[in-house]
């Protein structure tokens, strides 16, 4: 049986869980789904957005259904929408209650202090991860029955990578928030970041000789191997898995020994 402090906080959290993952599936739902519409005049459309555009968002070509998929679901959008989703959820783990003076209450568990963040972030993390493995089982039952010419398993290692990179973030954000105990710190903090990592992302990709950025960025982890066309890739998967759980422990040591508001 989980712990009782997971189970409430998810009893907590539930609207907002529900709401992010209505919200995701409708997302990745409804821009699938436009593939058969695109498809003829994707060609018009890709020759309409200016090149350097095309490579700041990493985008190769919009006529194949790999292409499609990083453009629509996986490049911008997809992935601002779940890391929001992360972020949010994150915040509520420790900095949500410490401002609002409901810390006490929930310290008067017989629970070390470890133990208390440790069950907070696990409900966090179980969350964000469902919300952000929604988008692969809507491909799943999606991309057949629209005719994608594109193979499940590199369906699957992108949204792997999404995945991955939510983890990422989930710990920055953690970590943030055991450092802060402040909701508005979590959100500028890991927002400031998201952006940055995206711009070193693009710019790498963009610039000669500058290709060393992507490396420093989360992103290129996630998107820089092209999985929708080249499959799996373990090590950048668990490089975002790495920095995740690296950012976690320390946050929860953090919390561990800081004087916290009640």
């Amino acid at each position: 049986m989980l712990p009782a402090l997971v189970r409430k906080t998810w009893r907590d959290d539930r609207r907002a869980v529900l709401g992010w993952a209505a919200g995701v599936a409708v997302f990745t739902t409804v821009y699938t789904s436009f593939y058969r519409s695109f498809r003829d005049a994707a060609k018009l459309k890709q020759e309409a957005l200016p090149k350097g555009m095309l490579d700041f968002l990493g985008i190769a070509d919009m006529f194949s259904a790999a292409g499609y998929l990083q453009a629509s679901v996986f490049s911008l959008i997809g992935p601002l929408l779940v890391l929001m989703c992360a972020v949010t959820l994150t915040a509520r783990t420790i900095a949500r209650p410490e401002e609002d003076g409901g810390m006490e209450l929930l310290l008067a568990n017989p629970l070390s202090r470890r133990s208390f963040a440790g069950q907070r972030l696990a409900a966090a993390g179980g969350a964000v991860t469902a919300i952000a493995a929604i988008p692969w089982a809507v491909l799943t039952a999606i991309v057949p029955a629209v005719g994608m010419d594109i193979s499940l398993s590199n369906v699957a290692a992108a949204c792997a990578g999404l995945i991955g990179l939510v983890w990422c973030f989930t710990g920055i954000a953690f970590l943030t928030g055991a450092a802060t105990g402040k909701r508005g710190t979590v959100l500028a903090v890991t927002g400031v970041a998201a952006v940055a990592t995206y711009m070193l992302n693009a710019i790498g990709g963009m610039l000669d000789g500058w290709h060393w950025l992507r490396w420093l960025s989360p992103f290129h982890y996630f998107l820089g191997t092209d999985p929708l066309h080249t499959g799996w890739h373990p090590v950048e998967l668990l490089a975002l898995a790495v920095v995740g759980a690296g950012t976690a422990a320390a946050g929860i040591v953090i919390f561990d020994r800081r004087d916290v508001g009640v």
